[in-house]
């Protein structure tokens, strides 16, 4: 899956402000439908370091209302959660209906640095693909909208922008020894990866892997991959602030929805 992307995509900064906007403005009225319709949501975030996970969370809440959605950056379990299996952390943090859970990276943790690093055994990360795979049907049944990220870019770039996070000193924090460390393990990573995708890519719930070598398009990617899901999840189509058009916004039915386009709230 990782050898067909093409990391040469970009966008220049006109289109990039253009289509930002608008699947802002498009996400945020399919916010609210969720709220309306009573429908959970999680979006998940997993990438390379300094893939820009970060940077595309802000932009993908910077328009939404602060009471729809909560984002949880997940690191190390600690406490409590350390004492219990290592989906219980993020059972506990489940969304409510109508509601969004942003995971800055997740349970797959487990297939990943808990794998490569060995904080759990083989056959306990072995065992994760079906857990996981379970876990999340079970959530579909309910009703959860599902959203899989992984941000893909190359090895290359990951160094270059390692290396201006150490030259830049407000983003120097970002970067640790633990980066570089695992940046070493690039290969081993790589492997764990593609076994992710090829076992936990599900008709349910699959995977959208990202072309992030350039964050203007990778981000612009993440939310039109959420506007369309939203859209057909939610049977709405949200009015398009590019084309201006008037009237009340359609269903997928057709069937009017009752909201107004931006131009008549003005």
């Amino acid at each position: 899956m990782l050898d067909t992307i093409d990391l040469s995509l970009k966008l220049d900064r006109t289109a990039y402000v253009a289509q930002l906007t608008r699947r802002q403005v498009q996400l945020r009225e399919l916010a609210y439908q969720l709220y309306l319709q009573e429908r959970p949501a999680i979006i998940l975030y997993e990438g390379w370091d300094a893939a820009g996970k970060g940077g595309s969370i802000k932009r993908v809440t910077e328009h939404l209302d602060p009471r729809s959605f909560v984002v949880y950056p997940i690191s190390a379990p600690e406490g409590e959660d350390k004492t219990h299996h290592y989906l219980y952390r993020f059972w506990r943090r489940l969304p409510e209906q109508g509601q969004m859970a942003i995971f800055d990276r997740s349970w797959y943790g487990r297939v990943l640095v808990e794998r490569v690093e060995g904080f759990c055994t083989e056959a306990e990360w072995r065992r994760a693909y079906r857990e996981i795979n379970s876990f999340e049907r079970q959530l579909r049944a309910f009703g959860t909208i599902i959203i899989k990220f992984w941000i893909h870019i190359s090895r290359d770039e990951q160094l270059r922008r390692f290396e201006e996070r150490e030259r830049t000193g407000y983003k120097s924090w970002k970067l640790t020894a633990e980066d570089w460390r695992n940046r070493d393990k690039w290969g081993v990573y790589e492997q764990a990866v593609r076994d992710m995708l090829l076992k936990t890519s599900t008709i349910t719930a699959p995977w959208t892997i990202i072309e992030g070598n350039d964050k203007w398009w990778a981000r612009v990617r993440t939310l039109e991959t959420l506007v369309d899901v939203f859209s057909r999840e939610l049977n709405h189509e949200p009015a398009d602030p590019l084309t201006a058009k008037t009237g009340k916004s359609r269903s997928r039915t057709g069937k009017s929805s009752g909201n107004k386009t931006l131009k008549e709230k003005q």
